[in-house]
């Protein structure tokens, strides 16, 4: 799909979901159109319906940074949202000779960067990028994601797995559905940052065809900064696990995450992480490991 119908597509789903009371408009009895009007979005944006129909077009080249502001504004967009808009614009003012071509990248992981990874003792810890691929782990990252490493084919990848390994993914997450919301928004944000990524368009392409779940909710264009918060996982070793999340995005090396998991001193959770701990030493399975070999290493 082309950047503008990515535009287009976007901000359409954004403005039927905002409600007539949610900006102080009377929806009245003869309203025809989910959410708002595209004269009510471009009033409360301060520009006119013939420019906001415009840009609902798909036609964001060029617009300053001051009218998608007021758009993000009207069309009540969180952090994430805006952030995308502002990616779609970009992707679309970028002349086709600065695009290059759709590259593939290999996925390259500092010896610097694995070494703090192994530093991390305490619980897991990995690094992913915004395709969702599983590009590193500690000890304690390797094992909670065994599932994940089973599938040989390298990087290991969370949304693979969750939509492709569906008897495995909906037993480690019990709250499947948020985490394959989760898998899909962060794709969508990726999506925005680098609409030439080829390994990406490959990927969803594949989900796509493969799962009718992930296609739908792909088509909703929802996205998500992943930032901190609880998530809820059921190891096959170790049973139920809590974990604490805070996620970073590593300054030296872009497009890459860092997320560490932790659980409160004294909780079961962290007394399943001992668990987890042992497990890995004694039983882990032969596919986790072999992830931080398959890798190109950069020497920092």
């Amino acid at each position: 799909m082309s950047s503008s119908s990515e535009a287009r597509d976007f901000l359409v789903s954004r403005r039927a979901r905002v409600r007539p009371e949610q900006v102080g408009l009377t929806a009245g009895p003869n309203r025809r159109v989910a959410g708002l009007r595209r004269g009510e979005v471009a009033d409360l944006a301060n520009i006119s319906v013939e420019y906001y129909s415009k840009l609902e077009r798909g036609h964001l080249s060029g617009v300053s940074d001051a009218v998608l502001r007021s758009v993000a504004h009207a069309l009540r967009l969180d952090d994430a949202e805006t952030a995308h808009l502002f990616d779609l614009a970009r992707a679309l003012t970028t002349s086709p000779t600065r695009r290059g071509r759709p590259t593939r990248r290999t996925p390259t992981i500092r010896a610097g960067l694995q070494q703090t990874l192994d530093a991390i003792t305490d619980g897991p810890a990995i690094v992913r990028n915004g395709r969702m691929d599983l590009l590193a782990a500690n000890t304690l990252g390797r094992a909670l994601y065994s599932d994940v490493y089973l599938d040989p084919r390298r990087p290991a990848n969370f949304s693979r797995f969750t939509f492709l390994d569906r008897e495995r993914s909906e037993r480690f997450y019990p709250d499947w559905d948020a985490a394959a919301d989760v898998a899909v928004a962060i794709m969508r944000l990726e999506a925005g940052r680098d609409p030439h990524d080829r390994d990406l368009q490959d990927l969803v392409g594949e989900l796509s065809t493969c799962s009718a779940d992930f296609r739908e909710r792909w088509a909703r264009h929802n996205v998500r900064l992943h930032a901190a918060g609880v998530k809820p996982f059921h190891h096959a070793a170790v049973g139920d696990l809590v974990l604490t999340y805070e996620a970073f995005d590593l300054a030296a090396d872009l497009g890459l995450n860092l997320t560490v998991y932790s659980a409160p001193a004294g909780s079961p959770t962290a007394d399943g992480l001992r668990l987890l701990a042992r497990w890995a030493a004694t039983g882990e399975s032969e596919e986790a490991p072999s992830a931080r070999s398959t890798h190109p290493v950069e020497q920092s």
